[in-house]
């Protein structure tokens, strides 16, 4: 292959507990998690580094960190984090802390640049990229104009058309699209939350969200629902002219 890419899991929302047989919603999550790394390691891709957009842990708990690092230890690959509204973000950090982790912060990998977002809110399922966040994102852009530059934070930017999710998403999405619209070389905005896959284009950036590890939320509808689609995953392949090719995997779900 002319121009390599580099072949990035996306897994999010995975809602790990301490104890490693507790269920969420009637699904395993850890055996769930591992079913879906199961699934991604052993496919036709590499996997040259795992994203993981929050909601790590449903519990809070370092048990659930630590589990989590456990799990993706045996892919010795990077593994690059951010928090979601159900975890402990301070927590999170100390965990995860050191190689293969990082958690938050810049990422550069050949031509493009990865910016890692945290949009969490304490007490609120919603979520706001706070000032200090903004001004070091618009910092990371004027520093990385020659990069292709992808962003990735847990809260979903545009609405998906279900006014219940869409009342939980990022609340100063207008002050975010202000920043990013000054920036020609951002390729995609990447988030978690939603528990579905989405793909819409505004001004030649895609916005993307992936499927959770775990278990759905039904699309487009007013009030919550559980969707009956299963565990699921996204690849993102970056290519060095900046081109960005994806695709959503889908699993059986462990029994």
């Amino acid at each position: 292959m002319a121009d390599p890419a580099l072949s990035i899991l996306h897994i999010t929302d995975t809602h790990l507990f301490a104890a490693a047989d507790e269920r969420l919603r009637g699904v395993d999550t850890c055996r769930s998690l591992q079913a879906v790394l199961q699934a991604a390691s052993t496919g036709p891709r590499p996997v040259d580094a795992v994203l993981a957009t929050g909601d790590l842990s449903q519990d809070e708990s370092a048990g659930a960190y630590r589990r989590f690092r456990e799990l993706l230890a045996p892919l010795a690959t990077p593994v690059w984090c951010l928090p979601g509204n159900h975890d402990a973000p301070g927590r999170l950090a100390a965990t995860l802390a050191g190689p293969p982790f990082q958690v938050g912060g810049a990422v550069l990998r050949g031509g493009w640049a990865l910016l890692l977002l945290d949009s969490c809110m304490p007490g609120d399922h919603g979520g706001r990229l706070s000032a200090a966040q903004l001004a070091w994102l618009a910092a990371a852009l004027e520093e990385h104009r020659q990069r292709h530059v992808l962003i990735a934070l847990h809260h979903h930017v545009l609405p998906l058309q279900s006014r219940w999710l869409d009342e939980l998403g990022l609340y100063n999405a207008a002050e975010l699209l202000q920043v990013i619209d000054r920036a020609p070389q951002l390729r995609a905005v990447v988030a978690g939350h939603v528990h579905q896959a989405s793909d819409i284009l505004r001004n030649g950036v895609r916005f993307l969200t992936t499927p959770s590890t775990c278990f759905q939320f039904l699309p487009r509808v007013a009030n919550f629902a559980v969707d009956r689609r299963p565990p699921g995953y996204r690849w993102l392949e970056l290519h060095a002219d900046g081109r960005l090719e994806t695709e959503v995997a889908w699993i059986e779900p462990p029994q």
